[in-house]
């Protein structure tokens, strides 16, 4: 059946794209006339305004957030033979980029309240091959980083922050991004902060960091064909680093309007059978994502999706039940509350631009659809 009503999709990129077409296009104009399309002075520029902005020293772009990950995790030293403790509830990447570095995730279990990495795991999944936490600020809220922070001091641990849906949150009035050793970030085109295709950036405060991380994007080079180290190609784009300058100073104004967005949800859906985000007392939540929970989470986006309503499932297949991850440890075994909300978890509609009357219409069709069930589930009595 063809929804009546215009379709709300999940996210919305086209909207932020066409208000500021007449700032980005000249921005981008420039770049093509001057042909200065790798490493131009546009990185640089946007470098260093993205580390001012996290409140850091250094801020290296490169390709992408995998390639942050997995840059950030060899200039540490950690590669073949060495684990890295993460989570399971997460995009590929996380794990992945400790795989593309020769290392092992290890994978905790996550908070049912707001479904980051559960710090008092962190003990027992410590070994003696254990270098680094790669804690995830998951859907734009920041983990429990004094925990963490704790446990890695304990243990001689580095911390890497997966930042890459967080970009502005804050953990005790701090913006993630230095709570760590260092903080990577992705600037694919849904994120907060989004390009007009694939970026990425490390940012750090440790200057030994940042010459290695210089280096290992650019063919291990300081200067051109004087390669002093074994490097990879993975730069950010010039014109992709003009788009994100243009960006960076409505990010704020975009998290603010996200932060409204999750609260009017929050009031209509107040009295629903969902489990509606939680959000710990010592953070500012960015909501790159809306995710909520429902015991009929299947049947509710084909509900949705006859209004014409995109939700998504972040994420439907637990990375410690993919293949190329089946071997990699769990604590404990096989991450129960994982494994349990992954059959339970949707996201709603979410981005900066999302209009009131469509955040109720999203909403009128949950509080229909459980209308309805009840409906259903009401005993006949005649």
């Amino acid at each position: 059946m063809k929804p009546i009503n215009d379709p709300i999709p999940l996210v919305d990129l086209a909207n932020q794209c066409n208000e500021l077409a007449d700032e980005i296009m000249p921005a981008l104009e420039s770049i093509v006339r001057r042909a200065n399309f790798i490493l131009g002075d546009e990185v640089a520029d946007f470098e260093q305004q993205f580390a001012d902005y996290c409140n850091a020293e250094y801020c290296v772009g490169v390709a992408n957030g995998t390639e942050a990950l997995h840059l950030a995790l060899r200039a540490l030293g950690i590669g073949e033979g060495d684990e890295v403790i993460t989570v399971s509830n997460t995009f590929a990447a996380t794990a992945f980029a400790i795989l593309h570095a020769g290392a092992t995730p290890v994978f905790v279990d996550i908070d049912p309240n707001d479904y980051n990495m559960n710090a008092d795991l962190i003990d027992e999944a410590v070994t003696d091959r254990t270098k680094a936490i790669m804690p995830v600020h998951l859907y734009g809220q920041p983990a429990n980083m004094q925990a963490i922070q704790s446990a890695a001091n304990k243990h001689g641990l580095k911390i890497v922050e997966d930042a890459a849906q967080a970009h502005g949150a804050k953990y005790r009035d701090q913006r993630v991004g230095t709570l760590g050793d260092v903080a990577c970030f992705s600037f694919y085109p849904g994120k907060n902060l989004g390009a007009f295709g694939d970026g990425g950036a490390v940012v750090t405060n440790d200057p030994d960091l940042n010459d290695k991380l210089h280096m290992l994007r650019n063919y291990g080079q300081r200067s051109k064909n004087h390669h002093t180290s074994l490097g990879f190609n993975s730069r950010l784009d010039t014109l992709q680093a003009a788009v994100l300058l243009v960006k960076l100073k409505y990010l704020d104004g975009w998290n603010a309007s996200r932060r409204r967005i999750a609260q009017r949800y929050s009031e209509l859906l107040a009295n629903s059978s969902l489990i509606l985000p939680k959000q710990g007392p010592d953070v500012e939540h960015v909501y790159h994502l809306y995710v909520v929970q429902h015991e009929r989470r299947d049947e509710l986006i084909a509900h949705l999706a006859q209004d014409g309503i995109s939700c998504g499932i972040h994420y439907p297949n637990p990375l410690h039940l993919s293949a190329p991850l089946l071997s990699a440890p769990t604590m404990p075994h096989q991450l129960p509350v994982t494994t349990q909300l992954s059959s339970k978890i949707l996201s709603l509609p979410m981005y900066p631009e999302l209009s009131a009357d469509k955040i109720e219409r999203v909403a009128n069709m949950i509080l229909s659809f459980e209308d309805s069930a009840a409906i259903k589930m009401a005993p006949n009595i005649a």
